[in-house]
């Protein structure tokens, strides 16, 4: 069988494949990293979104030996090793934008993306086209982006803003 070789959340790994294995299924089955999740196998929800050499990436969509030599991070490997959270973890928590959870490792390595690609700001209105390709049934998408928003200015070193009435 072949093997791939990657760092996946700052640790390298030498795993033998099948030419067909998923990289979902090389995180959850072969490194036990079940915080990405499988939801649709059809690339529609998010559910198994990660990041590739720092991109947001479904992993439902590519192949274990597409990610030779890459370097990937999962939702395991945002928190500090102390256990801090990172800043859009924090936000999704404070805000309350989970509900069932499911949704949410993806959910979460998706808007950490698109707050990294954006250094100017977001609207509310780029935060919700940016989160398109993940699909939430329980919240209603609101917290969600308000989280998102919160955790802008944390991850671009900016003072964040006093908090609102809810």
């Amino acid at each position: 069988m072949p093997q791939v070789a990657l760092t996946v959340n700052g640790k390298q790994h030498t795993v033998e494949v099948e030419g067909r294995t998923l990289l979902v299924e090389l995180l959850r089955e072969k490194l036990g990293l079940t915080g990405t999740h499988v939801g649709c196998d059809t690339s529609q929800c998010g559910a198994c979104v990660v990041h590739v050499d720092g991109r947001s990436l479904k992993s439902c969509t590519m192949l274990a030996l597409q990610a030779d030599g890459c370097s990937v991070t999962t939702i395991e490997g945002l928190a500090k090793p102390d256990g801090t959270l990172h800043p859009m973890q924090e936000m999704f928590r404070e805000h309350h934008a989970l509900q069932c959870g499911f949704c949410t490792p993806g959910m979460v390595m998706s808007a950490i993306d698109l707050v990294q690609m954006h250094p100017e700001g977001l609207t509310e209105a780029e935060i919700r086209e940016g989160l398109e390709g993940n699909l939430c049934r329980c919240t209603g998408y609101h917290n969600i982006v308000k989280a998102v928003a919160a955790a802008w200015p944390l991850m671009h070193g900016k003072p964040a803003p006093a908090a609102a009435a809810e």
